[in-house]
């Protein structure tokens, strides 16, 4: 009887039992790992953030106005240095210039204008400087050079008044004053040697500059005709 039995329960099956095994038998997905997720999500996150800051750049641009001052400056650049490309010290000349010029279409006659004014600042800075070196007789004679200078740079400045047309006469008149400028520092110069004067060195290093933007003024107006014609202005009368 008792092995009737063991049969009769050896031939059971337990329900539970058979879905654990069913449920084994069906393959599951595989688990992904968190740091894989977490690298997806911050992809995500950040793909979000470059696409927000992206459409603030393009509203930004699309609403605000255009700055022609870009175009403008590059203008007033060229101008300016095709006019000191005639001078011994183009980078001097452009770079003196351009401190100065306020406008965005500068002609060549303003330009040389600036130029004069350049020279003249310099000058001027130089006779202030002499003026406090130790006053020897070869000093002052300097001085006295640099004074008239002066004078004759600001001469030209008051022949190129605004609203009259700059004449053939003019330009020459305006030519024979920056050279007698520079004939005068080079006199100064030659003249603090052979007087064998103390100071002559520093002079020439504080003179450098006056020298060089005073020269710069002579070629622009010697070549004015020529930069005239380049830029296609009105020729000379």
């Amino acid at each position: 009887m008792d092995s009737i039995n063991v049969l009769k329960g050896y031939g059971k099956v337990n329900p539970e039992h058979h879905l654990e095994v069913q449920a084994q038998k069906i393959p599951q997905p595989p688990k992904r790992p968190i740091i894989t997720t977490v690298v997806i999500s911050a992809i995500v996150g950040l793909t979000f953030v470059i696409g927000l800051m992206l459409a603030a750049l393009i509203h930004e641009s699309t609403t605000e106005p255009i700055d022609e001052s870009p175009s403008l400056s590059s203008s007033a650049e060229s101008t300016i240095k095709i006019v000191c490309n005639v001078t011994r010290y183009p980078e001097s000349c452009f770079t003196s210039i351009s401190s100065l010029n306020s406008s965005p279409k500068p002609d060549p006659e303003s330009i040389l204008k600036l130029s004069l004014q350049v020279s003249i600042s310099e000058l001027s800075h130089l006779s202030s400087v002499l003026k406090t070196m130790n006053s020897d007789a070869a000093i002052r004679d300097c001085l006295d050079q640099v004074e008239d200078a002066l004078s004759q740079l600001n001469d030209s400045v008051s022949a190129m008044v605004v609203g009259k047309a700059l004449t053939e006469a003019k330009v020459k008149d305006v030519q024979t004053w920056i050279s007698s400028a520079v004939t005068d520092q080079e006199t100064c110069l030659d003249g603090l040697e052979e007087m064998g004067s103390a100071g002559v060195d520093d002079v020439k290093k504080k003179m450098k500059k006056s020298m060089d933007f005073t020269s710069n003024s002579l070629a622009i107006v010697a070549n004015f005709k020529a930069i005239l014609d380049r830029f296609g202005h009105i020729p000379l009368h």
